[in-house]
Formats: C-alpha cells, sequence, structure tokens
C-alpha cells in the first residue's frame, strides 16, 4: 500500500504532515514527528512583529538614561546576546535538516514588504525545503475595497517569489469575495502551494472586567467543510497544490481531503489535545480505510469526490443549500430534525 504523495514539488512519504504550531519549537518533537510517520512538517512561524517589538524594547532598555551617564551601555552585554533577531528560528531550521530526512517547511508570518523578502531569504538560505506564507491580515478600514486587499497579498507573494527559489505555498483565509478567482491568480504568480485555510482566532469580551480578550478555540472535524468544499472545487482548475488545515482529526478526515483533492492533509488542533501520537494512529487509520475499501494508493485516491468527478457537481454549491433546507423536518412535540 502506497500512501505516498507529492507536494511543493517535494516527494513526502505520507499526506500527514504537522502544521505550525508550538509542538516545532522543540527539535526533538520534529523528530519524533518524522519516526511517527510525518510526511513533512511545518515550523513554527516567525512572527516579523515580534521582532519588531524586542528590538524596539532592547534598544530603550540599553539607551534610556545613557545621555545622563556616558559610561552607561558599557554595563550592559553586547548587543549580540539578545534575543531580538531571527538566529534563533534560522538556527532551528538547520537544526531540524540536520537531524530529521522529512521536508522542513519554514513558515512566516510577515507585517512589511521588506520583512517578507528579507526573512524568506534567509529561511531558504538557512535550509529551508519550501516556505510557507502565513497571511495573516484582517481588514478594518472601511475605505479599503476588496481590490486593494487582494493587491497586497497579490504584492507579498509577488515580492517572496521573486527573492528566493524554494517552493512557496500560501495559506489564506476564506473570505475573499471569489477564492477561486484569488487562488488562480496566487498560482500565476508563483505559489506551488495554496493552504486551505487560516483561522482567524476571535477575541472575545470580558463583561466583568470590560476587557477584550484574545480566545483561541480549537478546530474539530466538523471544521473540514469549509475547506473539504472549496479543495473539491478548486482541484485541476489551479495550476497548484492544496494543502488542507482545519478540521483534520482522524485518518476519515485525511481521507475525505484527499478525495477531496488534496495533496497533503496538515493538522495541529489535534495533536495540541490528544498527543504527538496521534500522527501514527491516524496514518495507521488512513492505512486500514485504504485496505477495506481497496485502494491501493493515496494518488488512485486524489480528487475522486472533487466537483470535477463527483456524480452530483451542484452539491458544492447552490443546490446543496436548497437539498439541506428541504430535508429539515418537524416532529409533533416541535423538535427540528433533518
Amino acid at each position: 500500500m502506497d500512501v505516498s504523495t507529492t507536494y511543493l514539488d517535494l516527494e513526502l512519504n505520507s499526506p500527514i504532515v504537522p502544521s505550525a504550531s508550538p509542538l516545532s519549537k522543540n527539535i526533538d518533537n520534529v523528530k519524533l514527528f518524522e519516526d511517527l510517520g510525518a510526511g513533512a512538517v511545518v515550523m513554527h512561524s516567525l512572527f516579523e512583529e515580534q521582532i519588531n517589538i524586542a528590538s524596539i524594547e532592547v534598544d530603550h532598555f540599553l539607551t534610556s538614561g545613557a545621555d545622563s551617564f556616558g559610561e552607561a551601555l558599557s554595563y550592559f552585554p553586547e548587543m549580540e546576546s539578545y534575543e531580538v533577531g531571527p538566529e534563533t528560528y534560522l538556527e532551528h531550521i538547520r537544526m531540524a535538516k540536520e537531524q530529521v530526512d522529512i521536508p522542513v517547511i519554514a513558515s512566516l508570518n510577515g507585517v512589511s514588504n521588506g520583512g517578507w523578502t528579507k526573512y524568506a531569504t534567509l529561511m531558504e538560505e538557512a535550509g529551508a525545503d519550501a516556505l510557507e506564507l502565513n497571511i495573516y491580515y484582517i481588514p478594518t478600514d472601511p475605505d479599503l475595497s476588496s481590490y486593494e486587499i487582494e493587491a497586497m497579498y497579490l504584492k507579498t507573494l509577488r515580492g517572496v517569489c521573486e527573492k528566493v527559489n524554494i517552493p512557496i505555498s500560501v495559506k489564506f483565509g476564506p473570505f475573499f469575495s471569489s477564492i477561486p478567482n484569488m487562488a488562480k491568480k496566487m498560482a500565476g504568480l508563483g505559489a506551488r502551494g495554496l493552504v486551505m485555510f487560516n483561522r482567524f482566532y476571535q477575541p472575545d469580551l470580558n463583561i466583568e472586567e470590560f476587557e477584550v480578550e484574545p480566545s483561541l478555540t480549537l478546530s474539530t472535524s466538523d471544521d473540514l467543510r469549509l475547506p473539504l468544499r472549496w479543495t473539491a472545487i478548486l482541484y485541476r482548475k489551479i495550476n497548484a497544490d492544496i494543502a488542507i488545515t482545519g478540521g483534520i482529526h482522524t485518518g476519515k478526515d485525511v481521507v475525505k481531503g484527499i478525495m477531496a483533492g488534496a495533496n497533503v492533509t496538515m493538522m495541529a488542533a489535534e495533536l495540541l489535545k490528544n498527543g504527538m501520537h496521534r500522527v501514527s494512529e491516524v496514518r495507521t487509520e488512513l492505512e486500514q480505510w485504504m485496505e477495506e475499501h481497496e485502494y491501493e494508493s493515496v494518488s488512485q485516491m486524489r480528487g475522486s469526490m472533487s466537483q470535477m468527478n463527483t456524480k452530483e457537481p451542484a452539491a458544492f454549491e447552490r443546490a446543496n443549500y436548497m437539498k439541506v433546507l428541504q430535508s429539515v423536518r418537524q416532529d409533533p412535540t416541535g423538535k427540528l430534525w433533518w
């Protein structure tokens, strides 16, 4: 049974890929992912904002009062001893490449055009096999049009593709007015892969302390439906690989992702909730399902339930909306069921 796949021009021994999360900050965890049967690993994201803030704070700490005390700076270590740049992250990539054979995919979350290209170049030089651009932008300006927002994404991608030679994927959200058109544009600019979708974490309101609080709600298998739908629609309509992320928790979730048309399925929430060993268990579940249903390879499965191959293509569009509404029934007690 062959569960190998390809993603971003890389050969993977499995379609199960741990996505960017704090778990990959530990090199031993990266090694364990390989031992458990992961096809590749996406490293935790490098955030340009964190580097900028740290640099400002250290600069203020070192220079505050320096005008009053001429020797003040001599009391502190040299700047190189403070971790304010990307060096720790880059060394992490180097160490991972030395200790594992599976592809190591760097992850970058930038905020400026110069930052995106600068750190992407450094990650390539550190040895990353590929780079995932984790574009996390929430437009709040009512004067900013959808065209302008799309242009910002495309400008970022174009700039990075012009500077690096390793394969690039884009992790983006589902809130574009036309996901197929945006996907086509990104593929046309050089994105070798699309990661669907970025989850925009929603803050909560503390009504006792009158504060806005950050809130993290991990995904469930129900969250798979959105990326599953768009993967099935986009399969073979764009010149880029597809990675599904958000909602991958079981072997059956992996099967659904592949049959919709994904090259790989990425998981983090399941590993954070139930342990890294789930990589091995999910792979076993995948292999068992394939054996029971007489599939010999992942490539044989891929796209078999995409929109272009399903018996009812309209099920991915408005027809499904009408069917769901028409299936609702009410029993004598007033309870709704479907």
